[in-house]
């Protein structure tokens, strides 16, 4: 299994703004997605109000190419967020189990 672990800075003022679009089009989204295992969405905390994360775990390689492409390093992006988002940043893992 492939852990993918996605974290979004989003533009000052434009929190609000992203935070509905997290919590009704991204997570829905993600948790309906063909492949994935488990989907774990991070909202901010006080030491960090503009960073969203999302942990997904998926089934494999090939499940992760068919839904963001061949390039999986390379974010997925939804047009509704480019706008808010400042900066992204992806890392990819095999999952442990033991």
């Amino acid at each position: 299994m492939i852990m993918r672990i996605f974290q979004v800075l989003i533009r000052p003022g434009k929190e609000e703004e992203f935070s509905r679009f997290f919590h009704e089009t991204a997570i829905p989204l993600m948790k309906r997605t063909a492949g994935i295992a488990q989907v774990l969405p991070g909202a901010p905390r006080p030491e960090s109000p503009r960073e969203f994360s999302f942990v997904m775990v998926w089934k494999d390689i090939e499940s992760l190419k068919a839904f963001v492409g061949d390039d999986f390093a390379g974010a997925h992006i939804d047009p509704a967020e480019a706008e808010l988002v400042e900066s992204r940043a992806i890392k990819h893992y095999e999952l442990v189990t033991e």
